[in-house]
């Protein structure tokens, strides 16, 4: 790179040529060999994220110029729409149909969302928590829109994105529940079954259904699978899956099948969302046509098919589940299900795997109790790294600490259903300023 190039990059030009920009990475990494390795690879990747905002911003500029040209010639702004899309597409090397997407995610991004987009830009989440979180407003008006991501500030760049999809269901849905339900009762119509190659001669077979019966299908799977302890429970469930789906193997009509539901008081009568565990939150209007429902029948074999809503109500003020405690070395059944359903997921920030394990926040062997508070859900792998003497895990069920070399993160549970999440604490606060500073003038609230 020679010094003139080296000066537009430093007087705010960038040189947008792909060759000159790796160059410049190349030297600036040098031989890789760093002091914090960990350190520099968190920083490219909110250096990734970063450029994704800076492309979104460039989508809108360049759909503003196409459509100013072509409005003078009397070109319409759908076609000026899909043209840019395309181009978008091409120097992204995407689809069409995809650059058009990305071009309706710049627009909402930059014109309807500031506090999603700031994140974006300061590299804190990434172009899939963006997209996600867009497709989860879509149907809201502009305010409702923004008061959603406002809503979402202090959650966009600390926690996995499955909960951060569920928090913007939620707030959604708070923000024009009849809309939402509108919205509910289209997509039914969209129901369907795909199938997709996979590696190693595989296949995905994706099936979109309303919530209650894709919950209910999982759940009998899972209780056909539980019966099969000795054998891996994914595999038992797939199996399972094809047997009944072609007939080899139907389904015993006398089994029944059990949903659990975190209900707030206040879903009986108003408009606060429920949860589900295994899927997240749903609308008031479902949970009540849930609660209602007692049983479906197989009209094709006569056989009466439960599915049991097992009602787990929250306490009115605080959302808190009832807590137990042990003097067992190992969870028992009662007090592991009790925090499989207030953890919902592995507790390792933005690891979304099911909970297979549920063990010490501070160690049994040096005086650990076995009780909700010092309880934690974690998938088979997280429960196994966390053994390394090189990380240290402390705090409790409310919010855990899991330091390794320079990297500190913070885990706390979801917010039980119908209550707000925990508020920042000033030392957090001042955290995220300052790594923020140098990014962006925004503030978590």
């Amino acid at each position: 790179m020679d010094d003139t190039q080296k000066d537009a990059i430093d007087d705010g030009n960038p040189v947008v040529d792909a060759s000159t920009l790796r160059t410049l990475l190349h030297e600036v990494g040098g031989d890789l060999a760093t002091d914090d390795p960990l350190a520099e690879i968190r920083a490219l990747e909110e250096l990734k994220n970063a450029l994704c905002a800076r492309q979104a911003r460039l989508g809108v500029q360049v759909h503003q110029r196409q459509r100013d040209k072509d409005a003078a010639r009397g070109i319409d702004r759908a076609t000026t729409a899909r043209f840019v899309g395309s181009q978008i597409a091409l120097a992204q090397r995407r689809s069409p149909h995809l650059g058009s997407r990305l071009l309706g995610l710049a627009h909402a991004l930059t014109e309807e969302m500031p506090h999603t987009y700031a994140a974006l830009a300061a590299g804190v989440i990434n172009e899939r928590d963006a997209t996600a979180l867009v497709a989860q407003t879509a149907f809201l008006s502009r305010e409702d829109r923004g008061s959603v991501d406002a809503a979402l500030a202090d959650d966009l760049g600390h926690t996995s994105h499955r909960r951060l999809v569920a928090e913007a269901t939620k707030h959604a849905y708070a923000a024009d529940p009849q809309a939402f339900v509108h919205r509910r009762a289209k997509a039914e119509a969209d129901r369907r079954v795909t199938l997709r190659p996979a590696p190693d001669c595989m296949a995905w077979l994706t099936a979109l259904l309303p919530v209650k019966d894709g919950v209910a299908c999982y759940a009998a799977l899972k209780t056909a699978a539980a019966a099969h302890s000795d054998q891996p429970r994914g595999q038992v469930m797939a199996d399972t899956l094809v047997q009944r789906v072609t007939g080899h193997a139907p389904a015993d009509g006398s089994a029944d099948i059990h949903v659990d539901l975190l209900i707030p008081i206040d879903t009986l009568t108003g408009d606060t969302p429920a949860h589900v565990p295994d899927y997240g939150p749903i609308p008031a209007d479902l949970a009540r046509e849930w609660v209602n429902t007692t049983n479906t029948t197989n009209d094709d074999t006569a056989a009466e098919v439960r599915t049991q809503i097992r009602r787990i109500f929250t306490y009115p003020d605080t959302g808190d589940l009832i807590g137990m405690d042990s003097h067992a070395r190992t969870y028992p059944g009662l007090l592991a299900h009790l925090i499989r359903l207030r953890d919902h997921t592995c507790r390792t920030p933005w690891c979304d795997a099911p909970i297979k394990h549920i063990d010490h926040i501070q160690a049994h062997a040096t005086g650990g109790e076995t009780c909700e508070r010092n309880g934690q859900g974690l998938c088979a792998r997280c429960n196994q790294v966390k053994e390394h003497p090189d990380i240290n895990i402390t705090g409790h069920a409310g919010e855990t600490t899991t330091t390794t070399g320079s990297l500190t993160t913070t885990s706390r549970p979801p917010a039980p259903p119908g209550m707000p999440p925990p508020t920042r604490s000033h030392v957090e606060r001042t955290l995220i300023d300052i790594t923020w500073h140098h990014h962006i003038t925004w503030r978590p609230r």
